[in-house]
């Protein structure tokens, strides 16, 4: 998961209870396996699983074989403390 601290603008730092995480995570999969017949048809993959390490296998997906693009993200932000509570990777 891509992990990302957000900063205020205006460089000023604040306490430790205003600093938010967001995290960027991957859910179903989104490619039209039938856009070549004119259909719709997704293949029911929930969640993207990298399928290695390298550079090509993390951003392709071990279920379905679809490149992460493909899935739908989703943004979560919350604050440090959850963060901590959760043991944040």
């Amino acid at each position: 998961m891509k992990k990302v601290v957000l900063v205020p603008k205006d460089g000023s730092q604040r306490d430790s209870s205003s600093t938010r995480t967001r995290r960027v995570i991957y859910l179903e999969c989104n490619k039209n396996h039938a856009a070549n017949t004119g259909g719709h048809v997704v293949d029911g993959c929930r969640e993207f699983m990298a399928s290695g390490q390298g550079p090509n296998e993390a951003l392709t997906c071990a279920a379905c074989g679809c490149h992460r693009n493909f899935h739908r993200i989703v943004e979560i932000e919350f604050s440090d403390e959850v963060a901590s509570s959760m043991g944040s990777s």
